[in-house]
């Protein structure tokens, strides 16, 4: 019995542990936004809020598609992954929505 419980302890000492990660989520734009509200959250989250938008700027990789919808996903989720562990949210004033289906894939 002394043999099995020391081979039970090394075992669990050895084991690999399993680790639970958070499914990945992004912060798209809300399809059913009107432009407006969509233009001034894009507005504020690369202004004011920190969001990196270079990317999505003329001659960027990001750039294409230019629609105001893309462009406010791409800023939208650029605020979300930098500050979503120290408070952030992926609201911004309702015309976002977090989604664990990656949006590039589209």
């Amino acid at each position: 019995m002394a043999k099995l419980t020391v081979l039970i302890l090394f075992l669990s000492m050895i084991a690999p542990k399993r680790v639970f990660a958070e499914y990945e989520q992004w912060c798209i734009a809300d399809p059913q936004s009107s432009d407006d509200e969509l233009q001034a959250a894009l507005n504020w989250a690369g202004g004011s809020g920190g969001a990196d938008c270079s990317k999505i700027q003329v001659n960027q990789p990001c750039y294409y598609p230019n629609t105001l919808k893309d462009h406010a996903s791409y800023a939208f989720n650029s605020y979300f992954q930098k500050f979503k562990h120290r408070g952030g949210s992926c609201f911004f004033k309702g015309v976002a929505i977090t989604t664990e289906a990656d949006p590039s894939m589209f």
